[in-house]
């Protein structure tokens, strides 16, 4: 059965793949071009804190009620 605690698991499994993915990413980024360090670094902060966001909105979302 597929509950609300189950698609609430399923938003943090994917906020944290996301993120995991977007630092590896950075990194190899900043490692192929180390002048281009701070805007990368600045890209990667905006899209981790729009992709916790996401992740937030379905946990108050949900009704446990």
């Amino acid at each position: 059965m597929f509950t609300k605690g189950f698609a609430v698991a399923l938003a943090a499994l994917g906020g944290g793949l996301g993120i995991g993915i977007l630092g590896a990413k950075a990194a190899e980024a900043t490692g192929r071009n180390p002048g281009a360090a701070t805007p990368v670094l600045t890209i990667a902060i905006i899209l981790a804190a729009l992709i916790e966001g996401i992740f937030i909105l379905t946990a108050f979302a949900v009704n446990f009620g």
